[in-house]
């Protein structure tokens, strides 16, 4: 794993009109993440949760009022809660230390397998209950370079289209998931699919299923669609 830190999604494009459609899809999508997040982890008063890669405000900057801790590779002084600089290939925590542990577009900036599988193992031993956001392989618009197709051609071509997209050039730092993958990394989780219109945009490992089957089923009988940023649709 390189160094530097994962780049939130858009926040590699380059500047102009696609960037700012970008973020303000983003922001809502951030916002109604936090409603599925809610409702899959349901999480109370006392509980701890546990953020890897939160960046500079990560869950905290939407929950507030939940305890929080941040976690990150490089240190970061204006997070709004506890942090500890840490690899999240080796959590420097117990079995169950937290209640809940968050991840929110990283997983897919660890290439190395090896390394991806670690990070998941950690994910999963910390929490007791885990929510693992990433985005869709097989969604058309890469999210990074706002690109479409980019993600799809082969890894030189790729690379060399990759540049009209981002001013950094992280595309060796990125490998999106499918649905599958994701499972295979996570298999005593459900998937949940975060919807545009009728294509998968982002894909949630939920977990383990048996700890949340009773909010997963609440979710399907309530909604036939999450929409872009994965809001159960439901009577408001």
């Amino acid at each position: 794993m390189a160094d530097r830190p994962p780049q939130p999604v858009y926040g590699l494009a380059r500047q102009g009109w696609r960037t700012r459609l970008a973020e303000r899809v983003a922001s809502r999508a951030r916002h109604r993440r936090r409603e599925l997040f809610r409702r899959l982890m349901a999480p109370v008063a006392g509980e701890r949760i546990l953020d890897v890669g939160s960046g500079e405000t990560g869950l905290a900057g939407l929950e507030p009022d939940l305890d929080v801790t941040g976690i990150d590779r490089v240190h970061r002084p204006d997070y709004p809660g506890p942090f500890v600089r840490a690899d999240g290939r080796e959590l420097p925590f117990a079995d169950g230390e937290f209640d809940v542990t968050y991840s929110n577009s990283v997983i897919e900036h660890v290439v190395e397998p090896s390394d991806r599988r670690a990070l998941a193992g950690e994910l999963a031993r910390v929490g007791g209950r885990y929510f693992v956001q990433t985005p869709n392989r097989f969604f058309p618009v890469e999210p990074h370079a706002l690109l479409p197709l980019v993600h799809w051609l082969p890894r030189r071509l790729g690379r060399r289209l990759w540049n009209i997209g981002v001013s950094d050039d992280p595309f060796d730092e990125t490998l999106l998931l499918g649905a599958r993958e994701l499972r295979e990394l996570f298999p005593e989780a459900t998937i949940v699919r975060e919807r545009l219109g009728p294509l998968t945009k982002s894909l949630v490992a939920a977990g383990p299923a048996d700890k949340i089957e009773r909010a997963v089923l609440g979710l399907r009988s309530s909604a036939t669609r999450l929409p872009a940023s994965g809001s159960p649709r439901g009577p408001s």
